[in-house]
């Protein structure tokens, strides 16, 4: 599995605990690597541009709330990214909306939890059925506004 993972500098810790506990996943790390300073929206769009694209199946986007990061990958098409701060949050984002983008606040999670949340969401599969035609009602939402 390909996943994209992105951070600004409030998330670079968290990003690289992530990747050395998740040795199994393929990361493709977008940014950024230092903790200077930085604007979310640049490393959480590249996040959101890889799933889009196809280039990743997933992605992981984290900034220091996870709002920021949440209100950005959401603006591109075909994404449904998701905040979530426990497990059961995480499990459902997938289960009925088939998030494709896990979004967490590394200011707000400890590393524990974070990496709890992040084994059920990937463990987590979408149910399809009556929320597969819910999701179909959000892309129909998305593509009245993208003509």
């Amino acid at each position: 599995m390909k996943i994209a993972i992105g951070s600004d500098h409030a998330g670079v810790k968290l990003k690289e605990i992530i990747k050395q506990k998740f040795t199994d996943i393929n990361f493709t790390d977008v940014g950024t690597y230092t903790e200077e300073s930085c604007d979310y929206p640049d490393y959480i769009g590249s996040v959101a541009r890889e799933v889009t694209s196809g280039s990743a199946e997933m992605g992981i986007a984290i900034c220091g709330t996870g709002i920021g990061a949440s209100i950005t990958a959401n603006k591109f098409p075909g994404i449904r990214a998701a905040l979530c701060t426990n497990c059961l949050m995480a499990e459902m984002s997938r289960r009925h909306n088939n998030a494709n983008v896990l979004v967490l606040g590394a200011r707000i999670l400890g590393e524990d939890l974070a990496l709890k949340i992040i084994q059920t969401w990937l463990s987590s599969q979408f149910e399809g059925g009556r929320h597969q035609r819910r999701l179909e009602k959000i892309a129909a939402i998305e593509k009245s506004f993208t003509k």
